[in-house]
């Protein structure tokens, strides 16, 4: 196997290649303490606010894509062969200023100032990406960025005017394309990277038989897709990572496809680059989706990530289940597939062998037949832990239920299913009064813990509250209709 001991990538106009990287070393850090480059702030080191947004380039489908991301909890690991873009990388030689920096001091977007890096390459990318946005899409694009004293309106009226101080397509990012492809194409060489030794060590595999390679031999190492979680780890809990295995950047982790009528997910498959295809096939894990986090969360951020780590409050597993998903486990050159409900056993406990890891998750499309919703509550709608999630598909015929399939998160040590709930619901009639009976099932299945998101009273009320939801907003005349024109709330 061909190897290097040094992770390869572009920082704003210069090629960079680095033998010393430790293995939670942040790209924040890098930036500020390494590169002097200070623009790049650091706010809650754990991707909510934003003031460490930068803009992270990749080749994808042999195209230049850039994303907003958080550097408070982007590993240095996970950079090579790409091209990261802070704010000082808008400097112009002619001392004025860029369109979107000048759009948010002509529009009074900026008062204290601290956060204001982050918002303008927030806004950078979205220019970029769609020169003439919508209000909603600059209020999506801003979802994880935060602002405590200038207020979001200013910073909305000069998002609306960016492209009448210059055209994106006139960017020096959009100029300087060719050449960072060409210079990303030439580092990709094949090669395994690893870096340190013993308890600081870090690899990135070539590819996914190279990742299941290195697995074998080191079974007990962290894998890193996007970092959205285990970035905290080190960020929060001072946690040791190493070894730490990055797969961000293998190609073969990152197919989304249908087929069949079942949607395919490759594990490396960050949520952003699943929206489409599932917003266009599951309208309502779209909008579940929009409220993971903010864009730069969406951008790094993993559902096979969401899955691999077990969370009992992670967003997309409950779904998932409740359209009866499986999962692809690999170990070395040996595969299997099993429900994706029975891969959670108990609290951080998987059915995940040592050197295993998620390759792909499986997700039917609902038949026609099938009525499927599912519903996040929250503190805030925007950017916030579940407190309960709760997911339900559920058919009917001749005003009976043949089928019922309820997943909560939130209300056990892992996701789980309500089968006493839907045992209650199968082979009745679906009305109010079978729904209000089932009710009293959810003591069967649920024993929900208090915490500092809600207490275990809410949960259960917030839980059977979502099943009365399901059948007053599902049903006209006892008929199940399409609840895909239902957004997540």
């Amino acid at each position: 196997m061909k190897s290097r001991n040094e992770i390869r990538f572009l920082l704003n106009g210069e090629s960079l290649a680095l033998g010393e990287v430790r293995p939670d070393e942040t790209l924040l850090d890098l930036l500020r303490i390494r590169r002097r480059l200070i623009g790049t702030k650091e706010g809650c080191a754990e991707g909510d606010c934003g003031a460490c947004t930068v803009l992270i380039g990749r080749l994808r489908g042999g195209e230049l894509v850039y994303e907003s991301v958080n550097a408070c909890i982007r590993f240095v690991g996970s950079l090579d062969g790409c091209h990261v873009v802070t704010v000082e990388h808008l400097k112009r030689t002619d001392g004025t200023l860029h369109p979107v920096q000048q759009a948010l001091v002509d529009h009074h977007g900026s008062q204290c100032g601290f956060c204001t890096p982050g918002f303008v390459m927030s806004l950078y990318a979205l220019w970029m990406r769609v020169p003439q946005p919508s209000d909603q899409a600059i209020e999506k694009a801003l979802q994880g960025n935060l602002c405590r004293c200038t207020g979001y309106e200013p910073i909305v009226r000069a998002a609306r005017a960016i492209s009448s101080y210059g055209e994106a397509s006139d960017d020096p990012l959009a100029a300087e394309c060719a050449a960072v492809i060409a210079a990303l194409t030439a580092m990709r060489d094949g090669a395994r990277v690893e870096i340190g030794s013993g308890g600081e060590r870090l690899v990135v595999p070539a590819s996914v038989d190279d990742l299941a390679a290195v697995l074998e031999a080191e079974p007990k190492a962290t894998i890193v897709a996007g970092a959205t979680d285990v970035g905290l780890w080190v960020t929060k809990f001072m946690r040791s990572i190493s070894p730490v295995v990055f797969i961000g950047a293998l190609d073969e982790l990152q197919a989304v496809n249908a087929e069949n009528g079942v949607i395919s997910i490759g594990a490396g498959v960050s949520y952003t680059e699943a929206f489409a295809l599932l917003s266009a096939r599951i309208p309502q894990l779209g909008a579940l989706i929009d409220r993971i986090g903010g864009e730069q969360v969406r951008n790094m951020g993993t559902i096979g990530g969401n899955i691999a780590n077990g969370s009992p409050i992670g967003d997309m597993p409950p779904p998932l289940i409740a359209l009866g998903a499986t999962l692809t486990l690999r170990k070395g050159t040996a595969r299997r597939t099993i429900p994706l409900e029975t891969f959670f056993i108990d609290y951080g406990k998987q059915d995940r062998a040592a050197g295993e890891f998620v390759e792909a998750v499986h997700v039917p499309v609902p038949r026609p037949s099938e009525c499927f919703a599912v519903w996040k509550i929250s503190k805030r709608r925007d950017e916030d832990i579940t407190a309960v999630l709760g997911a339900f598909n559920i058919a009917v015929a001749d005003g009976v239920v043949t089928h019922a399939r309820i997943a909560y998160g939130g209300m056990a040590a892992t996701p789980k299913r309500a089968r006493t709930v839907e045992a209650a619901l199968i082979d009745r009639p679906w009305t109010y009064e079978t729904v209000e009976a089932a009710l009293a099932a959810f003591e069967t299945d649920f024993k929900p813990i208090s915490d500092a998101r809600a207490t275990a009273g809410y949960r259960m009320l917030a839980a059977k509250n979502l099943l009365r939801r399901f059948f007053l907003e599902g049903v006209e005349g006892h008929v199940p209709l399409q609840v895909s024109r239902y957004e997540a709330a």
